[in-house]
């Protein structure tokens, strides 16, 4: 047995989260770590929600309410979105919990040990009219090397340079149009430079990386600057430095941060078991694999930032150092980024209303309908686009059509003509008998090879190409024909039985809501596809603070591993079937197209007028 780490991008709790954002984090991570558990190996899969910065307080000043309600709120929405979507975190937590402070902190105060933490001054983009620091990313301009206009203050979307918010040429305050001033003012400095080299020799020994990111990754060291991790702000950690430590004006930064929630999740995953140290099996053993999800626009924090805060930490830059008392961290086995998914080909974007949200096409569609389009058409390696015709296409065409209907075809049949899988009797079988069980043994290493490679579109190809070929069996073999030859007619329900068995364990770990009723179609009793769970807990360090996880008993048992073909016993009741999939009515795309539409020119006026009130405001 294997330990996995599964890290999975921290979504933002400054709203909920839209199907654009879980193309790229959540259900890629989601699939990889199920396989994995259906392998046998001991997967640890942490995130949470990053609560701190600056845009964080801007939505809560809009709302009149502090910044900790605002992130309550939304951490909550968020939990238990990724919740109903089926994420099987074994740890899904937030960034305002004591336990990550102490690991941040810890972090900070090792780096600074080091050498690879001081202290300088910055420009920082000042809001004329609320004397608050602006975000980096709420500033837009003009980029200064390649002259793209929309550059954002910490990086070009069209160059893919870092930046810094005074180096843009005319730059702008997204929150509300004004230009901002920029003061100098002191903050400590991560020194990127001093761990470039190791960074970049760790990136050069890695193998099978998308293209994409390896070549996005390797290019971020064309010119490396140090990156001030503190800003002049009143909602982050504490800066643990004597003359810092109370100053409630200056806080360690976000992005600083939020990146160390993989490793203070996992701890506080730890604690919560009773075994604090339990998390270091997949942090200190180098033998150990971590995987990161997220969407394109975090490559640099997971393949730059956060290496080189391990780097540091553990004293492998060019100044050397000691390991802090957290031990050697491992670096990212891989960064599996996906590319950006539009929406009916519009840049999604909350503000104008180019959106989904995940809670309301729950509300209106099957969990794994929706699950199964972002598997299928998702942005895995190109940019992608969310279409109403599509989605229901492929829930009509593939899911209740092919396989909903095979298995509930299959199950009927034995069901009508048994009562309970039949006997395979061995002189019957047919060399058509033979392949098809073959074929969908052999599956396990093809789908399972693709999704170790994190190719999990080609992986699903394949497995519905089984789905197909079961299809035709039935059709060649027309057990509905067969009366005189009772043995035949089992073999053929068994060997059909078998197939759309080894086709569930195959299509679980994307399908995992589904897979768990085919698995009871089929006989099967006791949870197959373990599902997630939202536990009200309360901090580990900070009584009386309570909030929601995610979290799960995933087990699959020490001897049974289902991936691979689990042979069906003969005499297992098979009741009979109700529809596993539901097509869903044509109708619905000119509905849901109208809906969006509505919402887009209601959000148009909306952001005009307040634009509009800005700048009577501004004069």
């Amino acid at each position: 047995m294997t330990h996995i780490l599964v890290n999975v991008a921290w979504p933002y709790a400054n709203g909920p989260r839209h199907i654009g954002h879980v193309a790229g984090f959540g259900v890629p991570s989601d699939v990889y770590a199920r396989y994995e558990r259906m392998k046998g190996n001991d997967v640890l899969m942490v995130s949470g929600t990053d609560e701190h910065g600056t845009p964080i307080l801007v939505e809560a000043d809009k709302e009149g309410i502090s910044a900790q309600e605002l992130a309550n709120r939304y951490n909550r929405v968020i939990a238990q979105d990724l919740c109903d979507l089926g994420l099987s975190y074994d740890l899904f937590t937030r960034t305002t919990t004591g336990n990550h402070e102490h690991v941040v902190q810890e972090m900070f105060k090792q780096c600074l040990a080091n050498g690879y933490i001081y202290k300088g001054t910055q420009k920082v983009a000042i809001s004329p009219s609320t004397g608050r620091t602006l975000p980096d990313r709420y500033i837009e301009g003009t980029c200064p090397i390649c002259g793209f206009d929309g550059a954002r203050g910490d990086q070009c979307d069209n160059c893919g340079n870092e930046l810094d918010p005074d180096e843009l040429i005319n730059p702008v305050s997204k929150i509300n149009g004004e230009t901002p001033r920029f003061e100098e003012t002191e903050h400590y400095f991560l020194d990127l430079p001093a761990l470039a080299h190791a960074n970049l020799t760790w990136l050069k020994s890695r193998e099978g990386w998308r293209t994409n990111v390896i070549n996005f990754s390797i290019g971020l060291f064309k010119e490396v600057k140090p990156r001030a991790i503190t800003r002049d702000i009143d909602w982050g950690i504490p800066v643990p430095v004597e003359g810092w430590i109370d100053n409630p004006n200056k806080k360690l930064y976000v992005w600083f941060d939020a990146v160390i929630g993989y490793l203070s999740a996992s701890i506080e995953w730890a604690r919560r078991q009773g075994d604090p140290e339990a998390w270091r099996a997949w942090w200190n053993d180098p033998q150990t694999p971590g995987y990161y999800f997220m969407g394109k626009d975090n490559i640099t924090f997971h393949s730059q930032i956060w290496p080189s805060e391990m780097l540091a930490y553990n004293g492998a830059g060019s100044k050397g150092g000691e390991v802090g008392k957290l031990g050697p961290l491992n670096m990212p086995e891989q960064v599996v980024s996906s590319e950006f998914m539009t929406m009916e080909g519009k840049k999604f974007s909350s503000s104008r209303g180019i959106v989904i949200y995940v809670k309301d096409i729950l509300a209106r569609y099957p969990v794994d309908a929706v699950r199964y389009y972002i598997s299928v058409a998702g942005p895995e390696n190109s940019d992608a686009d969310f279409t109403w015709s599509e989605f229901v296409r492929h829930n009509n065409e593939e899911l209740a059509a092919s396989w909903g209907n095979l298995v509930n075809r299959v199950a009927n049949l034995i069901n009508k003509n048994f009562g309970a899988i039949p006997e395979l009797d061995e002189d019957s079988m047919t060399n058509v008998d033979r392949a098809l069980l073959e074929q969908s043994s052999a599956a396990f290493d093809v789908v399972g090879g693709l999704l170790e490679r994190h190719h999990q579109k080609n992986a699903l190809s394949e497995a519905m190409r089984l789905v197909g070929d079961i299809n035709k069996y039935i059709s060649a073999t027309e057990p509905w024909k067969i009366k005189d030859d009772e043995s035949r007619l089992g073999t053929v329900l068994h060997v059909a039985a078998q197939a759309v068995s080894d086709a569930n364990h195959l299509l679980a770990p994307f399908l995992p809501h589904a897979s768990q009723k085919v698995w009871e179609a089929l006989g099967g009793t006791g949870v197959f596809s373990p599902l997630p769970r939202i536990e009200e807990v309360e901090d580990l360090d900070k009584p009386g603070f309570h909030y929601p996880i995610i979290t799960g008993d995933y087990r699959l048992g020490e001897t049974v591993h289902p991936w691979e073909s689990e042979p069906l016993t003969a005499g297992t009741p098979v009741p009979k079937p109700s529809p596993i999939f539901a097509k869903i009515p044509q109708e619905a795309v000119e509905e849901e197209l109208a809906r969006f539409n509505e919402e887009l020119n209601a959000r148009k006026e909306a952001e005009a007028k307040r634009l509009e009130e800005e700048q009577a405001k501004l004069g």
